[in-house]
């Protein structure tokens, strides 16, 4: 064989170990791409067990903030807290302690949201609502909205401060769970006033919840408001909404959608797309409604999944991963190896919220 004809075998023999690493290469690259399947759990970060009970969750930036105890008998327990997670890696960055509760009282912290300046605002039984500002490193603590008022001081339930939401003109929209109101702060914060009451909105059973959570369709037409179980039938839960007005009536309140068989609806998000997100306590789901209020479909944990769905309660979209982060809150079961928060892969990402 002449050494011409050598080098040609050669260099093609070259070409074709070169073109075969490529299309190694783009295989790999093509599975790596790959996405999970529709409703596939994973376990995004565990939550310390102390305060544990976690029930808030917000996606800002590089950060996941994450709120709680939302429990009762904290009485003469440590202070409430948010930790800090990194959104892509999910570890603990940092824990915001709340200052100036009363320790030797229930105190608890249930639902957060986030402003256009990434300031943080949470919802605590004692405090109201709290602002945190970061200042280099380290969060400082300031009063934004005064604690929600007691109704009827005479009945058996305080105000419990569940879910907040703002609107494009930084009005703050907050459910108390016990006492069948929608409060609202003006923006600045200041003196709650009532935005709308219902006796369709108060509980009843062993978990007396009404009103939970709160958010503003894509649209910015409506308020949907989360009826954890019925005043007449613990087992019924519903979602309802309301005109994005300055006074709505009794007249415009809508079912958009009822539970009937105990599953407990608690948190909700909004798809870009209009579809409605559901955290379901009792069953522990997440439901998905369409537009017009149907079902389309739940999901579930599966055998095999680190840690179930327990009590599942905030949810926010991590637009990054087209999934939804889902917190356990395991009231009922009050088992530490449940705290956390869970990535659900759903393919899509959320409605942005307003963030005034």
């Amino acid at each position: 064989m002449s050494f011409r004809l050598r080098n040609k075998i050669g260099k093609y023999a070259a070409v074709c170990a070169l073109a075969a690493v490529a299309l190694s290469l783009t295989t790999v690259t093509s599975w790596a791409k790959v996405k999970p399947p529709f409703g596939t759990i994973t376990t995004f970060a565990p939550v310390p067990a102390v305060p544990g009970f976690p029930e808030g969750v917000a996606v800002h930036g590089n950060s996941v903030f994450v709120s709680g105890p939302a429990r009762f008998g904290t009485a003469g327990t440590g202070p409430s807290a948010i930790q800090v997670y990194n959104r892509k890696t999910g570890q603990l960055q940092q824990t915001i302690v709340v200052q100036g509760e009363a320790l030797a009282f229930e105190h608890a912290l249930s639902n957060i949201a986030i402003d256009g300046q990434g300031r943080i605002y949470a919802l605590s039984t004692q405090l109201g609502l709290i602002r945190f500002t970061k200042q280099g490193q380290t969060w400082v603590q300031s009063a934004y909205g005064a604690p929600l008022p007691d109704l009827n001081p005479m009945d058996f339930f305080p105000p419990i401060p569940n879910d907040v939401v703002f609107d494009d003109d930084g009005n703050a929209y907050v459910t108390d769970s016990l006492q069948g109101t929608i409060f609202r702060y003006a923006p600045g914060g200041g003196t709650p006033t009532i935005w709308f009451q219902s006796p369709l909105f108060f509980g009843s059973g062993p978990i007396p919840f009404g009103t939970n959570g709160i958010r503003l369709d894509p649209e910015r037409e409506h308020v949907y408001v989360v009826v954890t179980t019925s005043p007449t039938d613990p087992s019924i839960g519903t979602i309802y909404r309301l005109p994005l007005v300055n006074s709505p009536s009794a007249g415009d309140l809508e079912t958009f959608h009822v539970y009937a068989a105990g599953e407990g609806p608690d948190q909700i998000a909004f798809a870009a797309d209009g579809k409605l997100y559901v955290t379901l306590a009792f069953s522990n789901q997440v439901s998905i409604l369409s537009t017009s209020g149907a079902e389309i479909t739940r999901i579930s944990s599966q055998v095999g999944d680190d840690i179930p769905m327990d009590n599942p309660a905030g949810i926010a979209f991590d637009n990054r991963t087209k999934s939804v982060l889902v917190v356990n809150h395991a009231l009922i079961s009050g088992n530490p190896a449940h705290f956390a928060v869970l990535s659900i892969y759903v393919g899509e990402t959320g409605d942005p919220l307003s963030q005034p």
